[in-house]
């Protein structure tokens, strides 16, 4: 009969068996070579990691768990039942989730799921590092808040199978992890993953224009490169709107997230339904970061995900109303869940603490 240990357990358990093996590897000589630095980069990529092994400092930080990786169930496809009214309570976590220790000191909340933090027990696991501390500190217990370690990472969503298929893209598209890109790689990379499977195949001009875009969304601060994390966040997003069906995508969406929507939705007015330029707004509204300071933002909730001001988004936003629904058109209504499955993959991309777009809404 096996003995059921507790997360602080298991951490020291691992802790120890670390310590043994880094003794045992002191006195054998290692030796490393080009294939085995590249072939640790993808193991974790695959795992949904993008820290050296050697950054940890072992002797003063907790080992973090191994992560594994969600599983589709056979209900996946369903439609939720995620109604508008009643409303659903939030309750946050009591207990730090690394140490599951209650203490009187301030714990840090997600602002998308539930889980807690004490700062001390991040620090430990090697989740804040330099200036990141500060910025924790400053964002958990204000409007805009902070995403934990799990969800920051939109990586962490895709199951083994569709992992598998994203490396192999990368592999084949010669993309190097852990590496940021530039304009020249990212439609690089763009082109070489249209003609996967077919030769023939390559992006349109409007296409390469919208990748262009892209890139610039993923560029807030125009340093003419794309971080690692924000590539591989954008790239996760993509797959998951491709293999995903809508009804799989709103189940990824944690109670939080349901009641921004809820409170997003409501804030445009007393009916059961919106207009179409209203929906379109609020798949902006999600990457606002100060909604004081942006006007086009007229909903409370628009702090859901972080945004730069000097985002190709935040200077667009002003004139979507014109762009998204011209007044010859015919106007749409939108109800609660069709709002629903036209936000949620913009607010799944507002998760990460990043002031990147991982995904920019249309116009």
């Amino acid at each position: 009969m096996g003995v059921l240990m507790s997360k602080r357990q298991t951490v020291e358990q691992v802790q120890k068996e670390v310590q043994e093996e880094k003794e045992v590897e002191t006195n054998v000589p290692v030796v490393q070579e080009e294939s085995s630095i590249n072939r640790a980069a993808w193991e974790r990529l695959r795992d949904g990691r993008g820290v050296e092994p050697e950054e940890f400092d072992r002797t003063s930080r907790f080992t973090p768990p191994a992560f594994i990786r969600p599983t589709r169930k056979l209900d996946d496809d369903k439609p939720p039942d995620i109604r508008l009214d009643p409303r659903e309570p939030v309750v946050n976590d009591e207990m730090c989730d690394i140490c599951e220790v209650w203490t009187a000191e301030s714990l840090f909340p997600c602002r998308i799921c539930t889980r807690v933090f004490h700062d001390g027990c991040l620090r430990r696991m090697g989740y804040l590092q330099g200036d990141s501390a500060a910025e924790v500190t400053e964002m958990a217990h204000t409007e805009t808040g902070w995403s934990c370690h799990y969800c920051d990472n939109l990586n962490l969503l895709l199951t083994e199978e569709e992992m598998y298929s994203l490396t192999e893209t990368f592999q084949q598209c010669k993309v190097i992890p852990d590496c940021s890109l530039t304009l020249e790689d990212f439609l690089r990379y763009r082109h070489q993953a249209a003609k996967r499977g077919d030769s023939n195949r390559a992006l349109s001009d409007e296409q390469e224009e919208q990748a262009t875009r892209q890139f610039a969304a993923l560029d807030p601060e125009h340093r003419g490169i794309v971080e690692w994390p924000d590539f591989l966040s954008h790239e996760s997003l993509l797959l998951l709107q491709q293999l995903r069906p809508q009804n799989s995508l709103l189940r990824l969406l944690t109670v939080k997230e349901r009641e921004r929507a809820r409170a997003t939705f409501l804030a445009q007015g007393s009916g059961s339904t919106i207009s179409e330029a209203e929906c379109h707004r609020a798949q902006h509204s999600w990457f606002c970061k100060h909604p004081a300071e942006a006007p086009s933002c007229s909903v409370s909730i628009s702090h859901v995900g972080p945004i730069a001001d000097s985002s190709p988004a935040s200077s667009s936003s002003k004139s979507q109303d014109k762009v998204l629904l011209p007044a010859e058109q015919e106007p749409r209504s939108v109800d609660w869940p069709t709002f629903l499955r036209e936000n949620v993959i913009y607010i799944l991309a507002a998760r990460p603490n990043s002031g990147a777009i991982h995904l920019k809404p249309p116009g």
